[in-house]
């Protein structure tokens, strides 16, 4: 149970043909492309995005660390 055999497939095929019928068939195979490509492009780019969100906070913290450690520096030279 839960696993597809080939005759699962050829089931859902002939269903298919029968309910859209041959002429609407590679239509809506080229629509279902066409969202699984918009699916992925758009994942792509939400890791894209999260990366940058990442790389944007290192490079704010490296910024505090040294205006920290800047600031350390000038007190010891005040003292």
């Amino acid at each position: 149970m839960g696993e597809f055999s080939i005759t699962h497939l050829l089931l859902l095929a002939i269903i298919a043909l029968i309910f859209f019928g041959p002429s609407r068939l590679p239509q809506l195979g080229q629509g279902l492309g066409k969202a699984i490509r918009g699916f992925k492009q758009g994942l792509t780019e939400i890791d894209v995005d999260a990366k940058d969100i990442h790389d944007n906070q290192q490079v704010s913290h490296k910024q505090k660390q040294s205006q920290t450690a800047n600031q350390k520096q000038n007190e010891t030279q005040r003292s």
